[in-house]
């Protein structure tokens, strides 16, 4: 029985918009190089030579080279700045380009595009032939030689970040859970357990990254000793996860004062489960009022409301909900403006829609391994554009202990005497 290997390979994308943006891509970058050199000569306006001129001046550009970028080559010149001092002993004063780099061929954005192209399947002999399509017929700069060195750079970054010293860092709250991709890791037990902090700026930031086992204690348990023995002595005051994980156990045992709040989205998935799809538009409705009620009050007494309603028929949905109350509830002893990002573990999810959806069953050699190691470029590619929480301002005060009830700081009057 023969099979079907018809290879078919990338067209070249002929677009005119896509050269009407890389002809804007290149004006824009000139216009930026240039202010940033200009910037630069600004700030040391006041040093002057003997005869009251400038020492410090524009002179003129370097030679033109191409940078690839998600729109192809652009072409660009770096502008260069002249110090015109006779500095005998002193050091002369340089201009480097925090734009562009001196020996810059390929844009950043660039390189977080290599692992999409890894995970859907296209080989390192493949690549020059893809990203041709994609960004032009010309990449010099994206050879398999240069792809397989990048692979190389990619396991030292992760080496290297998996080391690092964690002893100046604190994190305010933390969301965890283990997620299952579809590049070729479906058929094994194993997953991403991720890891995703919030600073007391209000940033968030990748804590812990590793392949285990999603329900497994153990697996939880070693990223979390990991992470402690790197310096992270100061436990988060908040935890945020699905039910389901192992992680729960592994933290009580690691940072047994981190509080514990359960996602309302896996929950409200687990309890629609356990009924009809008839009744679940109503139910849905029925969940949104309980983790949206202003006050634990009435979020406990919408609970109770939920209960009589649906007890008799659906008791295994009812059960779901009132046995885990009091860790879906947590949120209310926090800052009211950080609810929306404490009752859902969507910090993790909503970076990892974009990998599941680049992300498609192929037939290539790529192992779970380095599908680990391509998951954590594009994962750190996605960091650089994560929101901050909303209500920074009141981390700090949840970092100092300051109670809050129902999201509002309590304040504590002063206990007078009677003389």
């Amino acid at each position: 029985m023969s099979r079907d290997t018809t290879v078919i390979p990338f067209r070249q994308i002929e677009d005119p918009l896509t050269e009407v943006a890389r002809e804007g891509a290149r004006r824009m970058l000139a216009q930026v190089l240039i202010a940033e050199a200009d910037a630069f000569v600004a700030l040391w306006k006041d040093l002057k030579l003997p005869d009251g001129r400038d020492r410090i001046v524009r002179h003129g550009h370097g030679p033109q080279r191409a940078i690839q970028t998600g729109v192809g080559p652009v072409e660009v010149r770096r502008a260069k700045v002249r110090d015109r001092g006779d500095v005998g002993t002193k050091e002369k004063i340089r201009f480097t380009s925090a734009i562009l780099p001196k020996w810059a061929r390929r844009t950043k954005s660039l390189d977080a595009l290599l692992p999409v192209l890894y995970l859907r399947g296209v080989s390192a002999g493949d690549f020059q032939e893809g990203l041709a399509a994609l960004l032009g017929k010309d990449a010099p700069n994206l050879s398999p030689a240069v792809i397989s060195r990048l692979t190389a750079e990619w396991q030292a970054d992760y080496d290297a970040w998996q080391k690092r010293d964690l002893s100046a860092r604190q994190y305010v709250y933390v969301w965890a859970d283990g997620v299952y991709l579809q590049a070729r890791m479906e058929d094994n037990a194993e997953c991403m357990l991720v890891l995703i902090g919030a600073t007391p700026e209000g940033k968030k930031e990748l804590v812990g990254f590793q392949t285990g086992v999603r329900e497994s204690a153990q697996s939880w348990r070693e990223l979390l000793i990991d992470i402690k023995q790197r310096g992270l002595e100061i436990a988060p005051d908040l935890a945020v996860g699905d039910g389901a994980l192992g992680f729960w156990k592994a933290i009580e045992e690691v940072f047994p004062s981190t509080r514990h709040q359960r996602c309302w989205v896996h929950k409200t998935a687990n309890i629609l489960n356990k009924v009809a799809r008839s009744v679940q538009v109503n139910m849905k409705a029925d969940l949104r009022e309980i983790y949206g009620a202003p006050t634990r009050a009435a979020a406990e007494m919408a609970i109770n409301v939920f209960a009589d309603k649906y007890g008799a028929k659906y008791d295994k949905a009812v059960a779901c909900l009132t046995k885990d109350k009091e860790t879906l509830l947590a949120f209310f002893d926090f800052p009211a403006e950080h609810w929306d990002h404490l009752r859902t573990s969507n910090p993790i999810e909503s970076v990892f829609a974009t990998v599941r959806h680049r992300t498609v069953r192929t037939k290539g050699a790529l192992s779970a391994k380095t599908a680990k190691l391509m998951v954590f470029k594009l994962v750190n590619a996605a960091a650089k554009t994560w929101r901050r929480l909303k209500g920074e301002n009141q981390l700090p005060k949840v970092v100092q202990g300051i109670k809050f009830q129902n999201g509002i700081e309590v304040i504590e009057m002063p206990a007078y005497h009677a003389a």
